[in-house]
């Protein structure tokens, strides 16, 4: 029984805690924020879009980057996007607010 339970990925209910987010602090940014919430499942990247349309890029909150962590999907969505957009690694880097070493080892790692 133990081993199914370590082998079950626990993640925070993103979907959860931004809907009681909205709903709380910001209940007329509700309509801004609708196709997002209504997804099944928020990845990585839909968060940190949520976080940045509601603190705004330059949010007064102040993030731990070490406490940042992203899965497979997430890592290549990211590398597709600085493709698409012909960015290098610094752009990418301080686009998603991550060290571009970051960048640069993911791409030996998944490309």
């Amino acid at each position: 029984m133990d081993k199914q339970i370590q082998k079950k990925e626990l993640k925070p209910d993103y979907k959860r805690i931004y809907n009681d987010l909205i709903d709380r602090k910001y209940p007329e940014k509700r309509e801004e924020f609708k196709s997002l919430l209504e997804k099944d499942a928020l990845s990585v990247l839909d968060v940190i879009k949520l976080n940045q349309k509601i603190f705004g890029k330059a949010s007064h909150v102040i993030l731990n980057q070490r406490h940042r962590s992203y899965d497979k999907k997430a890592v290549l969505q990211i590398l597709d996007y600085q493709k698409k957009n012909k960015l290098n690694n610094n752009q990418v880097a301080l686009e998603f607010k991550m060290s571009r070493n970051t960048i640069a080892k993911w791409k030996k790692i998944f490309m």
